[in-house]
């Protein structure tokens, strides 16, 4: 492709990277993209995305909205600026961590607490790998802490992509325990246990038995962090793979594990009205088993009755 069939930056990513051009009219005074930014993220931080819209930034400014638009064209433009601005670029501290894993969870560790500080993130949907200085900063500090193992670039990429996931999932946990203690009251130890109780109430040992059992280990109320432990299994896999290369070992061909048919990615219509049957019948399986599970507990209390 020549430079000329390149395609034209979408405008929300030309304004990340400051090749926007700008607004040839409007109010001149205190106006400007970073202040746009700057006040839809500090309206997002107290009352949740939802209270984000081109009128509502444009009155926290004392601007009328198309005074905004003039600056800011669409509100996805403004919402890719916002998780931008809020996202920040990695910490520079992560790059005096001694080796790879010591980098990586230091990356890890300052990711969660962005979502911590801004839970609204976890709500943008993905639409794609988002182009933009800062979010590319990170995968490229992921890319760099991973530079002196005998990683591919596709397996340095992946191993990255993983902790990012890893980070956003433990992030989407913890600000729903936050959110629960500033609603509830109760702290997070508080809110673990009424869950725990909770559980204990509707977990039978006869349609449940493994999550019964770990209910009378106290896993819900247990001090151990699964997330933190789940993240140093991964890492400790990563390192097992990288100490295998170190020997010799030959890349491990990368096979395709997740088989989605074209046909439910299209939408078809009959496809979904199959699967949609299917899982009826499934349903409809689980129910008659629970009834037979009933029917037995029945019949043995009549029998110790009898």
């Amino acid at each position: 492709m020549t430079n000329e069939e390149l395609p034209e930056l979408p405008r929300g990513i030309a304004l990340a990277w400051g090749v926007a051009a700008n607004p040839q009219r409007g109010p001149k005074r205190e106006m400007s993209v970073e202040r746009i930014v700057e006040a839809a993220v500090e309206l997002a931080d107290a009352d949740g995305i939802g209270a984000v819209s081109m009128a509502a930034v444009a009155a926290k400014l004392g601007f009328t909205p198309m005074s905004l638009y003039r600056y800011v064209s669409a509100k996805d433009d403004l919402l890719l600026l916002m998780q931008e601005e809020a996202t920040g670029l990695p910490p520079e501290a992560h790059r005096e961590e001694e080796g790879w894993r010591n980098r990586l969870r230091a990356l890890f560790e300052a990711q969660v607490l962005i979502y911590l500080r801004h839970p609204w993130i976890l709500a943008l949907p993905i639409t794609g790998s988002p182009i933009t200085p800062n979010s590319s900063a990170w995968i490229d500090a992921g890319l760099e802490s991973l530079a002196d193992t005998p990683l591919t670039e596709s397996e340095r990429l992946a191993v990255a992509l993983a902790m990012t996931g890893q980070a956003r999932w433990y992030g989407v946990v913890l600000a729903g325990y936050s959110e629960q203690s500033r609603v509830t009251g109760l702290t997070a130890d508080e809110v673990s246990a009424r869950e725990s109780a909770l559980f204990d109430r509707v977990i039978s040992v006869d349609e449940y038995p493994h999550l019964r059992r770990a209910i009378d280990a106290g896993v819900f109320v247990d001090q151990q962090d699964p997330f933190r432990f789940a993240t140093e299994r991964l890492l400790d896999g990563i390192g097992m793979y990288i100490d295998a290369l170190d020997r010799g070992d030959e890349h491990a061909s990368i096979q395709e594990w997740l088989a989605v048919e074209k046909a439910e990615l299209a939408g078809d219509k009959k496809y979904r009205e199959a699967q949609k049957a299917v899982r009826d019948a499934e349903k409809a399986l689980r129910d008659a088993r629970k009834h037979e599970r009933q029917a037995l507990r029945d019949a043995r209390e009549r029998l110790a009755r009898s």
